[in-house]
């Protein structure tokens, strides 16, 4: 099989801006799709199917928050296999939850525009625990169908409308905080929140950035070619790509990296670097951690036939999926130093999950959806096929789970688990209710290398 060689190079102007410009070329070089087994070096853990979810929580709610009260009804089943946002569910604090969801009524169109350019409605709810009391509301105007809201630490939110973020807190009053060039599609953030990674539909030719617009300077360049990746290749095609990756300090804006990409990039950097899955021998991938003082050592190993995704949990732990022959998805959870702290047999599951973190990074939920056959491009997803939606709360040292609950009305687009910030409780939408739900301390992480082997899980 052919691969997709990349070549980069960063404008003069500093390690760390070819560090990133590395960075982006690392986690695009892993685009090998090939082999046929799972990962065979630690036993699986047990945990249940997707297609056996739970008729009831298998804790009981803490306290639960009925939502007809609150004016959210579910979606029809018509927006099923699109992944759009829906609703959001996140904690302010320990003791106020911030809920918001889309409200029915007529969409006003623009004339000669497109999807994007779609109005809808947002209410926004802020309710003191336990009692549900309604310490604040209000209605946002947006206009795209993804992710649009991101919780940050202190009690702030980022609100993502076209080309702008702006900034939010408990009063529900959103400020602006940047501007693009161009639609904004994506928005990470490290587990630490220090930087923020967009991706950016922008024109080829751009002009000089706005007064109070995020700008590409030249010191973050970097330029991104491929080669020997076929004749539909818009790069040998001499067609420039339209999306722009970005690093920026979320305190400052600064940007530290801007490249153009030939499409959306996510990059999983935590305070010290960026990982990077480069292809081995067979169904092999190398996992090399780089750190942002340009040193670079090997981490781990996994088997897998698709190209693995990886995520941060923490700064020191991070989840990388991986999938076996016959395209069933796997999870290995693995620290930066190399050990592997435990390993999740393949779900039966034919669909990427939904994973939340917890602020302090001591919990994971994963949202499965059970469907009725293999979805692929002759056999594609259709709503009729979405028979249920099941969260799973992990223990993130250990993979031990803690809670399993369905999650109705079922939202394939997340927003409907949320974790208070001390990873105490989680919230999930489900009957009717923001049930919540309070779990034990979670474990420290193994410090013993002989400590770090899978685990039976269980609630």
């Amino acid at each position: 099989m052919g691969k997709g060689v990349l070549a980069g190079r960063a404008a003069r102007g500093g390690a760390r801006g070819c560090l990133a410009a590395a960075c982006l070329l690392c986690a695009l070089a892993a685009a090998a799709q090939h082999g046929k087994d799972h990962d065979p070096h630690a036993p699986p853990i047990e945990r249940s199917h997707p297609e056996r979810i739970p008729l009831k929580p298998t804790l009981a709610p803490a306290f639960s928050i009925a939502t007809d009260a609150l004016g959210f009804s579910p979606p029809g089943s018509l927006y099923l296999g699109n992944r759009i946002a829906l609703a959001s569910l996140d904690f302010l604090d320990e003791n106020r939850l911030l809920f918001t969801f889309r409200i029915p009524g007529l969409i006003r169109r623009q004339t000669g525009s497109d999807d994007e350019n779609e109005e809808r409605h947002i209410k926004a709810v802020v309710l003191s625990l336990p009692d549900g009391a309604v310490q604040a509301e209000s209605i946002w105007e947006l206009h795209d169908r993804s992710q649009y809201l991101w919780m940050l630490k202190d009690g702030h939110f980022l609100v993502r409308d076209r080309d702008e973020l702006k900034m939010g807190d408990a009063s529900l009053d959103l400020k602006p905080y940047l501007r693009f060039p161009g639609p904004l599609i994506s928005v990470e953030l490290d587990p630490t929140q220090q930087y923020l990674v967009t991706n950016s539909r922008e024109p080829a030719k751009a002009g000089a950035a706005a007064a109070g617009m995020v700008g590409s300077p030249d010191t973050a360049k970097a330029d991104v070619t491929t080669t020997g990746s076929g004749g539909n290749d818009p790069f040998r095609s001499g067609a420039p790509p339209n999306m722009v990756l970005r690093i920026l300090r979320r305190d400052t804006g600064q940007v530290m990296l801007v490249s153009r990409v030939r499409s959306a990039v996510k990059l999983p950097l935590n305070p010290d670097g960026y990982l990077e899955m480069l292809p081995g021998k067979g169904v092999e991938w190398v996992i090399n951690m780089n750190d942002f003082g340009g040193k670079s050592s090997q981490v781990g190993r996994v088997d897998s036939s698709c190209s693995p995704t990886n995520q941060f949990l923490s700064p020191q732990e991070f989840l990388v999926t991986t999938c076996n022959r016959d395209e069933m998805l796997g999870y290995v959870a693995m620290t930066t130093d190399g050990r592997r702290l435990w390993e999740d047999a393949p779900t039966s599951s034919p669909v990427r999950a939904l994973m939340v973190v917890s602020p302090d990074g001591s919990r994971l939920a994963r949202e499965s959806l059970a469907v009725t056959h293999a979805v692929t491009a002759y056999s594609p997803l259709d709503s009729d096929d979405i028979k249920g939606q099941l969260v799973e709360v992990f223990d993130a040292a250990t993979g031990k789970i803690e809670l399993e609950s369905p999650a109705t009305p079922i939202l394939d687009g997340g927003g409907n688990v949320a974790f208070s910030p001390s990873g105490r409780r989680v919230a999930v939408l489900n009957a009717g209710a923001i049930q919540v739900f309070d779990l034990p301390a979670p474990a420290a992480p193994p410090t013993d290398p002989g400590q770090t082997q899978a685990r039976k899980s269980g609630p």
